[in-house]
């Protein structure tokens, strides 16, 4: 069926550029076909217009037949190459909002229509910048005043579950208060979620352990979860020795809007006066595993400071197992930053090895460095070190 672009004038109208082909489009399309239809059926001025970079027709239909709105059609390119250049589209998914007084003088096109719908959904119609604002300011609001008491719970509910013998049992959350307080947002069906609980496990074990022993009781997880069905919640929570939010609680919505979570795992650090100390709380497990504890700015920093000097005995070049070229000790100042291990597929910053001819990155503690054929590579710098582990 085939609707006029003149049958559009007067509405709220996004372009959806994305693809079949690429993971995350397909992950943003649910989420926005939810909100489309949650809005839609009270606010009939909006629209979406898909604007495909899909590789061929078939690819097209398939995806599209799981879109409720418009599209422009496969083999109009023109179009689509002109829309791609209007709005300088640099990667996918990409979500334009244009006003109704699209294209009048003081018309403000709003570019970040993914990162809006994540974090606000519905809340953000009409997704003008007057809106946008008026939600940044909410947040700042609410972030102002955050307590631990106001993140956890609601006028119907002041608890949160722990496990006992005979089944789940319901924990204050004042109790909780004056504790450093770990938010874990996951769910079973993630896999980086599967490989980044037990590391968590043994952590909070370690550091409950250290705590006991000095009397202190200062630290817990709770698990926010993001499973499909009880059933899996479930299972995934029975792995877990901390404390959980009800499955489904309308509170998770919440959280996850009000953190800007944008994928998991992802590990919020609440601090003991309900303040957020950080929400890089995975990257500090991966790096200083229970050392991290209790998440501040100066221990991260004590721990920064710990690494540099452990940096200065490392080797500048290392021959990494498994990969073709040398491997060269970089930290931020010097080519490094925010990296994916390339080993172990955890989040990393400040120092890695890195290869400068291909951008493969480990951590210096997932090197797996092999002798070198000396008749191929000269450089007395290069680590022939064959042990498994490395500093």
């Amino acid at each position: 069926m085939q609707v006029k672009v003149s049958d559009l004038e007067g509405k709220v109208v996004g372009l959806l550029f994305a693809a079949n082909w690429y993971p995350p489009c397909r992950g943003f399309t649910q989420v926005l076909v939810g909100i489309y239809e949650e809005l839609k059926s009270s606010v009939p001025q909006f629209e979406i217009v898909y604007v495909s970079s899909d590789e061929d027709l078939d690819a097209f239909n398939s995806f599209y037949g799981n879109m409720p709105w418009l599209a422009i059609p496969f083999s109009d390119l023109e179009t689509k190459k002109a829309l791609s250049r209007k709005y300088d589209v640099e990667g996918i998914p990409c979500l334009i909002l244009l006003q109704p007084d699209y294209g009048k003088e003081n018309d403000a096109t709003v570019r970040d229509g993914v990162e809006l719908i994540y974090r606000y959904g519905v809340q953000a119609y009409p997704f003008s910048i007057e809106r946008l604002l008026q939600l940044q300011h909410e947040d700042k609001v609410k972030l102002d005043n955050q307590t631990l008491v106001n993140l956890l719970g609601n006028q119907h509910r002041n608890y949160v579950l722990t496990h006992t013998h005979t089944g789940l049992k319901q924990v204050p959350v004042s109790s909780l208060v004056g504790k450093t307080i770990g938010l874990y947002f996951s769910a079973e069906w993630c896999v980086p979620c599967a490989k980044f609980t037990p590391k968590l496990i043994s952590v909070y074990e370690k550091i409950k352990h250290e705590l006991a022993e000095k009397g202190e009781e200062d630290f817990e997880v709770v698990l926010i979860s993001s499973d499909r069905d009880q059933a899996s919640f479930d299972s995934y929570y029975s792995t877990m020795p901390w404390l959980a939010l009800p499955f489904g609680d309308p509170e998770i919505k919440n959280l996850v809007r009000h953190f800007n979570v944008q994928g998991i795992p992802w590990l919020v650090i609440i601090g003991p006066d309900g303040k957020t100390i950080t929400i890089h709380g995975r990257s500090l497990i991966n790096l200083y595993q229970e050392n991290a504890y209790p998440f501040t700015s100066a221990k991260v920093e004590e721990l920064e400071k710990k690494l540099e000097e452990e940096a200065k005995g490392l080797p500048t070049l290392v021959f990494h197992e498994g990969h073709r070229h040398n491997l060269n000790l970089v930290s931020d100042g010097n080519g490094g930053g925010p990296f994916i291990c390339c080993v172990c597929d955890e989040q990393g910053s400040s120092w890695a090895y890195q290869c400068l001819q291909c951008g493969y990155e480990v951590h210096p503690k997932c090197v797996r460095a092999v002798e070198r054929d000396t008749n191929s590579n000269n450089n007395n710098n290069v680590l022939v070190d064959t042990t498994t582990g490395c500093a």
